[in-house]
């Protein structure tokens, strides 16, 4: 049941788990950083002070406009080319952020469809499905996405693909427990003596019961994508030179760590920020999510 408000009238659960999920503090600021994140990456055109790709000659390294030597033009300063810093971070943005929605579509799309028939299915189809996954998870994460992308070919849409492979078994897994939980429950074998398809069960009677760990998952996925794609860009394997990645800024970076330290510390700063901002949002969904775990 629903909770009531003050009158007595049951609200929705759309209303009453957005309640739950302003109760975690952490969750609020995530999801105000993140949205931030998002408005500046759609803006970025506009907010943008010069153009990332921009060479500014004679401004070679300049440091961040509050150290001696700065310049206001230069808010966080300029990388080894005349690069200006925060222009490439505002555009990077857009980069990691597309990054990470096409990966998780793209893996939690596939993901459900493995373990939806994997869990319905069951027998010798999901042994097989399964044993598939459990391959993939024996790989460590990034170098799976390195073998798959030295397969494919450098560059962010390959990368992009790589990291929607590593990430489908954790999709497919938790799809196929949450069918398995759900199969052989009261209402579904109602709806099949009703008549049901096997399709009609599987995607419009389980499915939507199955929903909410994915949506955490989905969430957690994001961060982990936008992680991934940085480490293969700073390997040089994913986006290259001179997209304004913040995987390749750091790469382009690091041989100044030492004595041009805002060449680094900027783009990575924005790789954690936006990260922390995105698992204190599934932290807050996880436990607005999961009945278990809500708090009276």
């Amino acid at each position: 049941m629903s909770i009531a408000d003050d009158n007595d009238r049951p609200i929705s659960p759309w209303v009453e788990n957005w309640r739950y999920f302003i109760r975690s503090r952490g969750a609020v600021v995530g999801l105000v950083v993140f949205t931030a994140m998002v408005l500046i990456a759609l803006l970025a055109p506009w907010l943008a002070p010069h153009d990332p790709t921009e060479l500014f000659r004679g401004a070679y390294k300049v440091p961040p406009a509050w150290v001696e030597g700065g310049r206001m033009e230069f808010l966080l300063g300029t990388d080894d080319v005349g690069h200006d810093i925060l222009s490439r971070i505002m555009h990077g943005a857009r980069y990691s952020l597309l990054i990470g929605v096409v990966v998780v579509a793209i893996s939690l799309t596939s993901g459900i469809i493995i373990g939806l028939v994997a869990g319905y299915v069951g027998g010798r189809t999901d042994a097989v499905i399964m044993r598939i996954m459990d391959i993939l998870l024996a790989f460590p994460s990034l170098l799976l996405a390195l073998v798959l992308v030295a397969i494919l070919g450098k560059g962010l849409f390959n990368a992009m693909l790589a990291i929607a492979v590593v990430l489908l078994p954790h999709f497919s897994r938790l799809t196929r427990s949450a069918v398995m939980a759900e199969k052989n429950l009261d209402y579904v074998t109602a709806t099949r003596v009703a008549g049901a398809g096997h399709l009609r069960l599987m995607f419009v009677t389980i499915l939507p019961n199955c929903l909410a760990p994915l949506i955490v998952q989905a969430t957690l996925s994001f961060s982990n994508a936008i992680l991934d794609a940085a480490a293969l860009g700073f390997l040089g394997m994913g986006a290259q030179p001179p997209t304004p990645e913040w995987g390749t800024m750091l790469a382009d970076g690091r041989n100044f760590i030492t004595s041009d330290w805002w060449i680094v510390t900027m783009p990575g700063l924005a790789i954690l920020i936006t990260v922390i901002a995105i698992n204190l949002i599934g932290d807050g969904l996880r436990d607005t999510l999961d009945p278990k775990l809500k708090r009276s």
